[in-house]
């Protein structure tokens, strides 16, 4: 029986950049580091970022990931990000469902940040002077 979801792959052409990116530049965790690249976050899910070496993993770099980061204070982090020169895609935006941004790695690959930050009823509150 399937209990959870243990890691999710992303795969990169240069490891070091890589991990230096996401752990330095996203500040995210690092649980283990190896050959085999980096993981991320100390419980699971892990984020496991590895070397693109056969041509499978190749096609996979510079793509949508389908991964949502779940980040509170969302649009501060954001503002951090920029000052770091992160490249967003799409800039913090209020959806129905929450705030949600888009952000690339140095090779393309592309991942939300997201946070349930609701609109209020009125349309006034932080959220609502996003776009």
């Amino acid at each position: 029986m399937i209990e959870r979801l243990h890691s999710v792959a992303v795969f990169v052409a240069d490891i070091d950049r890589a991990v230096a990116f996401y752990r330095d530049t996203l500040g995210l965790a690092v649980s283990k580091q190896g050959s085999f690249g980096g993981e991320f976050f100390v419980e699971p899910a892990h984020l496991g970022v590895h070397p693109a070496e056969h041509p499978d993993a190749k096609r996979m770099v510079g793509r949508h990931t389908g991964v949502t980061f779940y980040v509170t204070d969302l649009l501060h982090y954001c503002g951090d990000l920029h000052a770091r020169g992160v490249q967003f895609v799409t800039e913090p935006t209020q959806m129905a469902w929450g705030i949600m941004a888009m952000i690339a790695d140095p090779e393309g690959n592309v991942f939300a940040l997201w946070e349930d930050l609701m609109p209020d009823d009125e349309g006034a509150g932080p959220a609502a002077d996003l776009r």
